[in-house]
């Protein structure tokens, strides 16, 4: 990639800073970065790598926000970051073997069926001891959100977002988590694209301030305005993912 101009360094920065905004209070900022990041020149596995530098922090910028207002317990992530990580490194082996198209337009069909019960109010079940069968379901919805995490990444947020509520989080606590479970799952992630190569650090570094900053704004509005702001966004975020899934864009 040749050296970025003052525009392409403006574009990267306001283009990290309308992302993080998006996948702190929903997710499917990636669906606006990755393609930008081709757009101004990297193949398509560099612009994947390089966009998840930013990622990381973005979500740690957030995480910070949302701990230092009692909205985030560490000792709530791991339980969620295991399965995720399991079912990423085995999503990552599989897609060689299913088509991306199939497993795409499928997942894109899931997502819109989370638009039912968030239509319907808030999807978090009310708080009570968990059964066995309970945690055993929400394991698996994690650990099946890792698949599609190690498969394709982008907008991951959304579906995790989801579970989280299922699980029995109130949306706040749900985006808190969110945001946790990813800097973790994606900072694993970034070192092995840095000895892949697959790392252009100038447009790394470009994106990761417009990301942190979009991630600070998004945590404050998310802790702000509550579920009324949070709510039209993961409903718009769902809207666009599966769009996106089902080849409409």
């Amino acid at each position: 990639m040749e050296t970025l101009g003052v525009a392409q360094a403006a574009l990267l920065v306001g283009g990290g800073f309308v992302a993080g905004i998006v996948n702190t209070l929903a997710g499917g900022g990636s669906l606006l970065t990755v393609p930008l990041l081709v757009l101004l020149g990297l193949p398509g596995t560099l612009a994947n790598g390089t966009n998840r530098v930013g990622i990381v922090f973005q979500c740690c910028v957030a995480m910070w926000h949302f701990r230092s207002r009692g909205l985030l317990d560490l000792r709530e992530v791991l339980p969620v970051f295991l399965p995720v990580a399991l079912g990423s490194v085995l999503g990552a082996t599989l897609i060689a073997r299913v088509a991306d198209t199939t497993f795409e337009r499928a997942f894109g069909v899931v997502m819109l069926c989370l638009l039912v019960p968030l239509l319907r109010g808030n999807p978090a079940r009310k708080p009570s001891q968990p059964t066995r069968h309970g945690r055993t379901l929400t394991t698996l919805l994690y650990f099946g959100i890792g698949l599609y995490a190690g498969a394709f990444q982008a907008g991951v947020g959304v579906p995790l977002l989801f579970a989280l509520l299922y699980a029995g989080n109130d949306l706040l606590r749900a985006n808190a988590l969110k945001v946790a479970v990813i800097a973790l799952a994606t900072g694993v992630a970034v070192p092995v694209f840095v000895v892949a190569g697959q790392v252009a650090w100038a447009p790394a570094l470009l994106l990761a301030a417009g990301f942190s900053a979009g991630g600070a704004l998004g945590a404050r509005l998310a802790i702000e305005s509550g579920e009324r702001l949070v709510r039209p966004f993961l409903l718009v975020a769902i809207v666009a993912l599966s769009a996106h899934m089902l080849g409409l864009f």
